[in-house]
């Protein structure tokens, strides 16, 4: 039984956010409106806490978001500078900062972003570099990681899918998730328009659903079919007349369904788009997710059922970033901690300031 995405994600996102209201005091931030409140960060210059007098301190650019040393290694390449230029999809409804109204929000900022996470990981120093990390996704390369890789997916009509990729290091490509509820449906046509998807792919194993694609009937709108077909029930007890009624009135929603018009979708679009990404450029593909989330493992494993080939199941990986922690510098680690609750596996997350009595047995 396909085990139920929403119950994890909101869990996920409700210790997220206490762990960041708490991680963001002293940051430039604000929460956004709602029952189910984001820190979204902001770039702030601070003074320099080295140790020299006030005459020859000098700023320094942090983002709350991010590790200092990974912020820094980000702003020192241009290429991966450039991944602040995403809008924030829904930045026009959160509020802006009083110091600086006229910045607009970029994906980057929020607390829930997993590409921040990917990017707070892999542009750390170090973590490139260590032979743990290395053996655990299977690189050997020696160029740096690439973040928004353009993919370039074959079509049957010898066009291009250039679909984006969360990162691509040497031969391996990463799909990296943390509160995303799913990995996205696609209609069959679009899906079945790639030019190896059935030479990768056996299609009746891949997850599907039927959409319904009209509009469904409001209950007024059944009223006059009702009357049509309903049975005199002169002299019938109450009780009867409304079960008879109720009964009637389900057997015409279901006919209504059943003639609706619907549309078969497949389910983990991104994972199937992703893998035929990787068998046309010959690379590997790994799911970079949170162990909090075993509703994203099972629906990978679901796709990587469905792929024929074993040559090409070999180069499918999943990996949490609880089993990556492991093999990260010290103070990364104390980073994903404070602020994500990612520890490595065996270990508890330290708990949350003022949330103590939720991690108390009993």
């Amino acid at each position: 039984m396909r085990l139920k995405s929403g119950l994890y994600t909101a869990l996920l996102r409700r210790e997220l956010t206490l762990r960041n209201r708490q991680y963001a005091r002293g940051r430039s931030h604000v929460e956004t409106y709602g029952g189910d409140p984001v820190i979204v960060y902001a770039p702030e210059t601070v003074p320099d806490q080295g140790d020299h007098d006030d005459a020859t301190s000098t700023a320094a650019e942090r983002h709350g978001n991010f590790l200092d040393e990974a912020y820094q290694a980000i702003f020192e390449r241009a290429e991966w500078r450039k991944r602040f230029n995403k809008i924030h999809a829904q930045g026009r409804s959160i509020p802006k900062l009083p110091t600086e109204p006229i910045r607009k929000w970029r994906e980057l900022d929020s607390s829930m972003s997993s590409d921040a996470l990917l990017m707070n990981v892999f542009c750390t120093s170090g973590v490139v570099a260590s032979a743990a990390v290395r053996r655990a996704l299977g690189v050997d390369a020696d160029e740096a990681p690439v973040f928004g890789w353009k993919a370039r997916v074959p079509l049957a009509n010898g066009l291009l899918d250039r679909t984006e990729v969360d990162m691509q290091w040497g031969g391996l490509l990463v799909e990296a998730k943390l509160t995303e509820s799913d990995f996205q449906m696609q209609k069959a046509s679009l899906v079945e328009r790639y030019r190896d998807f059935d030479q990768v792919f056996e299609r009746e194993l891949l997850p599907r659903v039927k959409i319904v694609t009209t509009r469904k009937k409001d209950a007024t709108e059944f009223s006059e079919e009702f009357t049509q077909e309903w049975e005199d029930t002169a002299g019938l007890p109450q009780a009867d007349v409304n079960a008879l009624a109720i009964e009637h009135q389900a057997g015409i929603v279901a006919r209504a369904l059943e003639t609706a018009q619907t549309e078969t979708r497949y389910e983990s679009y991104q994972l199937i788009r992703n893998v035929l990404a990787a068998y046309a450029a010959g690379s590997s593909f790994c799911v970079l997710h949170d162990e909090r989330r075993p509703d994203l493992r099972e629906a990978w494993f679901e796709v990587m059922a469905a792929v024929k080939s074993a040559k090409m199941r070999v180069r499918l990986k999943v990996l949490t970033w609880q089993e990556l922690a492991a093999m990260l510098p010290d103070k990364l680690q104390e980073f994903l901690d404070v602020k994500y609750g990612i520890v490595r596996s065996g270990r508890c997350p330290s708990p949350i300031p003022g949330t103590e009595s939720l991690y108390r047995p009993g």
